[in-house]
């Protein structure tokens, strides 16, 4: 039964991990077409991406949109298109983009953005405390634009942890005590024990060093799909 469970939770996951990068597709085809039809992109002109965006928006799909490299466009050093799901209709985020400024955010130094960029591969970061928008536990999912062959910034969509764990939660119960999905560096995404909260260290087994040697299975430690996101049982 617990192997079989296991086997049921690791599917589970993979399978929410494809259909949520599933809803980027467009997203991306839409910003990788813009960006080579418009030879000199402005800010304004992202709005063209909009309904794409909107569109990926749903199920555990809380937040999406394209966050650019620097200098892509050509009025402004930075600038994003992204929308939130967390209202009865989406709402755009709007953050400031002005370096100096107090409140500027410089996206560039955040994991969700620099592993894609420095990888070239789809990439799904968290659980980290989103303070930008919800103040919520949150997965980002990110894949990597290109313009010309090169890094063009980042599309991306927000999965608030609470919702994830609502899924995964009557699959992991099945599991026996102290189950839990970590991430690679052993921080609890979701477990079925109030010992193991999201965001806390995983102390029943040395995940990151499981990782960095290659992430083979083995009892008790298996990797759910290509996501960065791992199956700990007792």
């Amino acid at each position: 039964m617990g192997s079989h469970a296991g086997d049921e939770v690791v599917e589970q996951v993979a399978a929410i991990v494809e259909d949520v990068f599933d809803r980027l597709k467009p997203v991306l085809v839409a910003v990788e077409s813009l960006l080579v039809e418009v030879a000199e992109p402005r800010a304004e002109d992202l709005e063209h991406i909009r309904p794409r965006v909107v569109d990926a928006l749903g199920g555990l799909v809380i937040g999406a949109g394209y966050v650019a490299a620097p200098h892509v466009l050509t009025d402004q050093e930075y600038g994003f298109e992204w929308w939130t799901a967390t209202s009865a209709e989406p709402e755009q985020l709007f953050i400031s983009l002005e370096p100096g400024s107090a409140n500027f955010l410089d996206y560039t130094r955040q994991s969700w953005f620099t592993v894609s960029r420095d990888t070239g591969r789809r990439h799904v970061n968290g659980p980290y405390v989103d303070y930008l928008c919800t103040d919520e536990y949150t997965l980002t999912f990110t894949v990597p634009a290109q313009r010309n062959g090169a890094f063009a910034g980042v599309v991306g969509a927000d999965v608030f942890v609470r919702e994830f764990e609502h899924v995964l939660q009557p699959k992991l119960r099945s599991l026996g005590s102290r189950a839990a999905l970590v991430n690679a560096q052993g921080r609890v995404i979701v477990s079925n024990s109030a010992k193991s909260p999201t965001g806390s260290l995983m102390r029943d087994a040395d995940v990151p060093a499981w990782w960095n040697a290659g992430a083979q299975a083995r009892a008790g430690v298996r990797r759910c799909g290509d996501a960065p996101i791992v199956l700990v049982t007792p």
